[in-house]
C-alpha cells in the first residue's frame, strides 16, 4: 500500500522552478529532473520509513543525478512534502517549514 502526498505549496513551486530550470539549460534536462523526483517519490510512497531522519522527524531523501533531496514528513495517512531542496542552500530555509 502506497501513500498519498500532501505538497506544501513552497515545494511545489521549488519542484517546478528546478523543473523549468533545468529545461532552459538543455532539452529533456527538465523531464529527466522530474522523472528523477518521481522515482524518488514512489519509493517514498511505499516505503516511508526508508529514508533517514535529518532534523526532527523529517526525512531526506536524496535525488540521483541532481543536487537535490526531498524532505517530508510521514504521517500515518498521508505524506507531507515540505522541499524540493537544493544541497547547496542554506537548509534553515526548508527547516522552518515544519
Amino acid at each position: 500500500m502506497s501513500l498519498p502526498f500532501a505538497w506544501r505549496p513552497a515545494a511545489q513551486t521549488e519542484f517546478e522552478d528546478a523543473a523549468l530550470w533545468y529545461e532552459t539549460k538543455r532539452a529533456g534536462l527538465g523531464v529527466d529532473f522530474v522523472t528523477e523526483v518521481q522515482l524518488v517519490l514512489d519509493k517514498i510512497a511505499h516505503q516511508p520509513t526508508r529514508y533517514p531522519l535529518a532534523f526532527a522527524d523529517i526525512r531526506e531523501a536524496p535525488v540521483s543525478r541532481f543536487p537535490y533531496c526531498v524532505y517530508y514528513r510521514a504521517k500515518p495517512n498521508r505524506i507531507v512534502i515540505l522541499a524540493i531542496f537544493h544541497s547547496a542552500r542554506d537548509p534553515r530555509v526548508w527547516q522552518a517549514r515544519r
